[in-house]
């Protein structure tokens, strides 16, 4: 009570729990379109909290309830200072005050263990929504953006939103109650003390209504230089050995800064906005009781006012700093979190892999591979596992990258891909994949259209080795076990030694449980558990984007052992970059500009086609002139 009637309101700290909350800036790429109205980022914000309002509102009830221990201990205040006057006994007035003091305290704790819950209940499910959408989007749309950007929208946007959607809302619900509450029962004690008190908060309401806009679009512009930085320091991560390599230490650590100092530009105006904001409410706030106490002793000196009635008024000018800084911290609060709330709905917007299936279609969660003779078209047990028929398809509906492309995959056997870069081999590979749809034309596995199966019905069909050969993150096990959980501990030996890591992993420490971020497993390492793990899969067909590009000349020939024994029992389609991936093949296709321009073996080609032997002759000097990769 001492502390609560002292004349001097020092402002919180920005550390303290009562200064508004730091930004903890997030990403958001500014081309993801124009900053959308107040009214329309409050919806979205209230979207998130939706599914809880029932939980808010109970929330809400406690907040009031507390605002309503605060508001009478003034009252009780008085009630006690005026039994002096009477000689009458104070215990009952005190043991109000011990009461309302107990059940304050006692409500707050549920509210915020309710709230606290609440905030984290929200921050999980915008999570999950997040990563849901981001496994389930095309993957044009995943690979467009930046990956620091995306991450910092599951990580610090959410963080934001939790604050904003548990704290603000009902901080701002309690805060203005509170406010009323407290000018209603200033009006039963003094009406002109209280005129004194409405002019400082109609005037610290203006410079506040002036300023918090301010706030918002600062806050906004940091969040979106920290996602750009994120997005860059992502990526130069990625890239430290090209980095070093090339000397680009300092011309890319510039360039990672200039997005920092962006950030700190940016964050140094809201902050000073803030400053701003909160000194006017304060200094408005402590003025008005500087007048409360002036005015009110003249006219406790005139017999016009009580002395308790004085006391209990400063209490509640006292008091009325609480609801002001409470108000103030939710609006700011607000601003961030109503800039996350967009953020972290725009990734709602990702196109996603839809898989509208006619009737009679098996659903994506019952899924699995087609089997010989099952599919329709009449192709049976001998017929070609894949037809691609005509298909014209890019990146961008009016620049196709692929045009007109017809040819078949037979059900054994092993077929290359061959042809300068941008010829559009890794496209057709996107394609069968069905990363990428057909703009034309047709793909059809088994004889079924891909229109007529789900995506997953299609990929549970192949096994896929990239270029770059990511691996993902967990131990060697795990991503061994990857695509095919149920394997065996026989069959995992048995396809490590066909690719010659059985020997390797066991000099591990760790053996198979060692984890692939540490730098004891090498580049050629790593491609050769990628490619196990696609032969674990024993798939219909093995899609290879050279997948002997990192490994020396005995290890590349085991495994293009293990490759033809897997030619013998399913299909193999290669990109080939390397003469020896293009002399296994059964069949060569030569693409040039987007087309087929010739198909063949290697003795026919070889023959017939000039820019074959173009391509033949310069893998055949890459080859001997590269030396071999560990």
């Amino acid at each position: 009570m001492v502390d609560s009637m002292s004349t001097s309101v020092e402002p919180p700290r920005p550390d303290s729990p009562a200064a508004p909350a730091a930004t903890s800036a997030t990403g958001a790429d500014q081309k993801d379109g124009p900053q959308k109205s107040g009214r329309e980022r409050l919806r979205i914000l209230l979207g998130f909290v939706r599914p809880h309002r029932r939980t808010l509102a109970l929330g809400l009830v406690l907040g009031l309830l507390a605002t309503a221990m605060a508001l009478a201990t003034p009252m009780v205040t008085k009630w006690v200072l005026d039994t002096l006057s009477t000689s009458a006994s104070i215990g009952a007035p005190v043991a109000w005050l011990v009461g309302l003091m107990l059940v304050g305290s006692v409500v707050g704790l549920f509210q915020w263990i309710l709230l606290g819950t609440l905030a984290e209940d929200v921050v999980y499910e915008a999570r999950q929504s997040i990563v849901r959408r981001y496994l389930r989007a095309r993957v044009g749309a995943i690979t467009s953006k930046p990956a620091g950007e995306l991450v910092t929208r599951v990580t610090s946007d959410t963080l934001l939103l939790r604050e904003a959607t548990s704290q603000s809302l009902v901080s701002l619900v309690n805060g203005f109650i509170s406010l009323v509450g407290t000018l209603v029962l200033m009006a039963v004690l003094d009406l002109t003390l209280l005129a004194s008190t409405v002019v400082a908060i109609v005037v610290v309401g203006i410079a506040m209504a002036l300023l918090l806009p301010g706030i918002g679009k600062a806050q906004h512009r940091t969040q979106e230089a920290v996602g750009r930085l994120g997005g860059n320091v992502e990526g130069a991560v990625r890239a430290v050995r090209t980095v070093k390599a090339s000397g680009a230490e300092e011309r890319q650590g510039t360039k990672i800064l200039a997005d920092a100092g962006d950030a700190r530009r940016h964050a140094i105006t809201a902050v000073r906005t803030e400053a701003v904001a909160w000194t006017v409410s304060w200094g408005g706030i402590q003025l008005a009781i500087i007048v409360i106490l002036g005015l009110g002793a003249w006219r406790v000196s005139e017999d016009l006012l009580a002395v308790s009635s004085l006391v209990a008024f400063l209490l509640y000018a006292f008091n009325i700093v609480g609801p002001i800084s409470e108000l103030t911290q939710a609006f700011t609060t607000l601003q961030s979190g109503l800039a996350a709330a967009e953020r972290i709905r725009e990734v709602e917007q990702l196109p996603v892999e839809e898989d509208d299936a006619p009737a009679g279609v098996r659903p994506a969660s019952t899924a699995r591979a087609v089997t010989p003779g099952e599919a329709g078209g009449g192709h049976g047990a001998d017929g070609p596992v894949l037809v691609l028929d005509g298909v014209t398809a890019g990146y961008t509906a009016d620049v196709p990258v692929v045009h007109d492309v017809s040819f078949v995959v037979p059900r054994y056997g092993h077929v290359a891909l061959v042809g300068p870069s941008g010829a559009g081999k890794t496209t057709l590979l996107s394609l069968l994949l069905r990363f990428l749809e057909p703009d034309a034309g047709e793909v059809r596995l088994d004889g079924v259209p891909y229109r007529d199966l789900t995506h997953a019905q299609v990929r549970e069909s192949f096994a896929y080795v990239e270029q770059e050969t990511p691996v993902v993150p967990g131990t060697i096990r795990e991503n061994l076990l990857f695509s095919r959980p149920d394997a065996t501990d026989e069959r995992v030996r048995e396809v490590l030694a066909a690719v010659r890591l059985a020997d390797d992993l066991e000099a591990l420490p760790e053996g198979l449980d060692t984890s692939l971020v540490s730098s004891a497993v090498s580049g050629g390492q790593r491609q050769r558990i990628a490619l196990a793990r696609a032969l674990l899969k024993e798939p219909s067909v093995l899609l290879l984007d050279e997948a002997t590009s990192q490994v020396d000349g005995l290890t590349e020939a085991a495994i293009h052992d293990a490759i033809r024994a897997h030619a013998r029992r399913g299909a193999v389609v290669t990109v080939a970059h390397r003469l020896s991936t293009v002399l296994d093949a059964d069949r060569i296709l030569v693409m040039e500009g987007g087309r087929v321009r010739a198909a063949g073996t290697h003795e026919e080609l070889h023959t017939s086609d000039e820019l074959y032997r173009d391509l033949v002759a310069a893998l055949r000097i890459a080859v001997d002139s590269e030396p071999a990769a560990a």
